[in-house]
């Protein structure tokens, strides 16, 4: 009897574990899908509540790597016009450390840009999920690599050619 109760106790670990787990992917999903909903609505209050105070912001460009700070200096003008950007997800993924205080995710967008990719790290403060750091970068099929290459390279030589920083 005495196994039973331990199985069956530790059966309901698990499950609970399972739940949490599953409840847990179910608000970043949600604080997600309402951080991209506030863009498309230009909502500059609630796009910007859901990154952390500390959050970093990496954009497409060689050049776009904002602190909270100058992200909202960036983008303020596009929201002050009613159209910021719209980005539809299209497959996410989920990951969590093993205190499930901080996750991470990946996830595809469909953008002006075509389809996008989108990664980052979110935190748990004060029972909520923050996004403390956010990459998005567009996807190129491996078959044109080298068109996309020509593109960028007279441009992105320039920011080469002011030096290499190793950190």
């Amino acid at each position: 009897m005495n196994k039973q109760k331990l199985f069956l106790f530790l059966l309901s670990l698990i499950i609970s574990n399972l739940q949490a787990q599953e409840k847990a992917k179910q608000d970043i999903n949600t604080t997600l899908n309402h951080w991209h909903q506030a863009a498309a609505a230009a909502n500059f209050k609630n796009y910007f509540s859901v990154l952390s105070d500390d959050a970093i912001y990496i954009g497409t460009d060689a050049t776009e790597n904002w602190n909270k700070t100058d992200f909202q200096a960036f983008a303020k003008p596009y929201f002050d016009k009613g159209k910021a950007w719209n980005f539809t997800p299209i497959e996410r993924h989920i990951y969590f450390s093993e205190d499930r205080k901080t996750a991470w995710f990946d996830e595809l967008l469909d953008t002006h840009m075509k389809i996008c990719r989108g990664s980052g790290v979110l935190i748990r403060i004060k029972n909520v999920w923050k996004i403390k750091h956010y990459v998005l970068s567009m996807t190129i099929p491996n078959e044109s690599t080298n068109e996309v290459v020509k593109i960028k390279t007279t441009i992105e030589n320039t920011i080469l050619s002011k030096g290499k920083r190793l950190y």
